[in-house]
């Protein structure tokens, strides 16, 4: 899968330098990339069925971003066709008493994908580093200290075959105030809004600096940062789908030998 390369960032990430609007390589016009993503839903469902017969790894998708980036609408729609005997989804809000109790990580481990089971991690490990600091609830030493744990505890995922891709969904504070406003002006979206929203609207900037440092500190060969222009939908939608299906591809998944030397020709 082509121009995936585009997305992908390293230790010198640089948030500024970022496209939220970025549609370098994909089809030009909202109808074509809609009919892309028609087209490859059941290449993406394909190999989701080999992966899980293949029962060699665990993948983790870790989604995040800013609020109203996209989160829900990139797994409804990417995953559409996905089976869902083989896909978990994880939304990590709040920590409960019990899982204050315990290390910051201790809920996270217990969501991780067994080998041949895809697990989409709805925000996740990484708040714990991003809204913590920015609120000041944990200060620079601890923000290192977590960061390499996190590091630790993501290679030792890679080592035992959990594959872990991270993608960044990168909409522009415009597009934010866009998205935003039509939760308000649309009584049915009024579930969606929380005041929350606005007080960390106010902190973009604080936000963005905490991002560019979390994936500039984490962003590893073995647990790779991509970063996906997400003011468009549709165009969010072919990326992610686009980093999935060449993460799949490149595994060289196969399906189990079975003996079936004593099985009948027939059934009765």
């Amino acid at each position: 899968m082509d121009n995936i390369k585009l997305y992908l960032t390293d230790k010198n990430f640089d948030i500024k330098t970022c496209d939220s609007l970025g549609k370098q390589g994909l089809p030009e016009s909202r109808n074509e990339r809609e009919q892309w993503l028609h087209e490859h839903a059941p290449q993406l469902a394909k190999l989701q069925e080999l992966f899980c017969a293949d029962k060699r790894f665990g993948l983790l998708i870790i989604l995040q971003g800013m609020d109203t980036s996209g989160k829900d609408g990139t797994i409804r729609h990417v995953f559409h066709d996905a089976n869902p005997l083989g896909l978990k989804v994880h939304s990590f809000k709040s920590p409960t008493e019990d899982e204050l109790a315990h290390d910051y990580l201790w809920r996270i481990h217990q969501a991780v994908p067994r080998r041949g089971e895809i697990a989409i991690f709805n925000r996740s490990h990484y708040e714990d580093v991003l809204i913590t600091h920015v609120r000041g609830w944990i200060d620079d030493k601890e923000l290192q200290l977590r960061l390499r744990q996190i590091n630790d505890f993501e290679r030792m995922l890679t080592e035992n075959n959990i594959l872990i891709i991270k993608m960044f969904l990168h909409i522009s504070k415009d597009e934010q105030r866009y998205r935003l406003q039509k939760r308000l002006d649309n009584t049915h979206k009024h579930w969606k809004f929380n005041l929350s929203d606005l007080t960390d609207r106010k902190l973009w900037d604080s936000f963005q600096e905490q991002y560019q440092t979390v994936i500039r500190a984490t962003a590893n060969p073995n647990a790779p940062w991509y970063i996906v222009p997400a003011d468009s939908k549709s165009s969010r939608n072919v990326i992610v789908m686009k980093i999935l299906i060449s993460h799949l591809q490149q595994l060289n998944l196969q399906y189990p030998k079975v003996d079936d030397s004593n099985w009948p020709k027939t059934v009765d």
